[in-house]
């Protein structure tokens, strides 16, 4: 099976990704792809690089994420641009990864934090969303990354609410409590789906 793992930002998915990989479950991280696609050598950094120029990169001449950033916030054209660049990527290494881990493993786990978002959805059998409320993930995201609450309030708001993603998934872990309590709501669902 290859279940959809998502959630949003500070709602405790990498935790819940960590409890998987625990159960010996890979798990296809794409943040962490989107990491390695744009580095320096890779086909995507080049077509970046390309599309927006070299004043983009820092010293080291490897991606400048601030100036990308600053570049893409205001301009949607530019962030279909890279948008357009960077996911096909992800999307071409993600599938390889499961491919080579299926070899292995009769379940793999893709950890999608955009999975609604982007629509990508028919690339998983199930869907699993780590859900918090939006006083917890405020709560957790201010003290996570030390910043304003104005500040965390619009990084939550770009991503579509939690609340909106419940109906789309499959299965939910609650996460608004302990860590041992989500483990519990994992097992029970991974066994439900024969995972287990």
């Amino acid at each position: 099976m290859i279940v959809g793992l998502t959630g949003g930002i500070a709602s405790g998915k990498s935790t819940v990704s960590g409890m998987i990989q625990s159960l010996d479950i890979p798990v296809v991280d794409a943040d962490q792809i989107a990491r390695q696609v744009v580095l320096p050598g890779e086909k995507a950094y080049e077509d970046i690089v390309a599309a927006f120029g070299e004043e983009i990169l820092d010293e080291n001449r490897t991606l400048d994420r601030k100036k990308l950033g600053a570049i893409i916030f205001n301009d949607e054209e530019k962030r279909k641009t890279l948008n357009g660049i960077v996911h096909p990527a992800v999307r071409k290494e993600m599938m390889a990864q499961k491919d080579e881990h299926l070899k292995h493993h009769k379940d793999v786990v893709l950890d999608i934090p955009l999975l609604f978002e982007s629509k990508l959805t028919h690339l998983v059998d199930k869907t699993l969303l780590v859900f918090v409320s939006s006083d917890t993930q405020l709560q957790r995201l201010v003290e996570r990354d030390q910043s304003t609450v104005e500040e965390a309030r619009s990084r939550i708001g770009s991503q579509i609410p939690l609340d909106d993603k419940r109906q789309w998934a499959d299965e939910i872990i609650d996460n608004n409590g302990t860590i041992e309590e989500s483990r519990e709501q994992l097992l029970h669902i991974f066994s439900k789906w024969a995972i287990l």
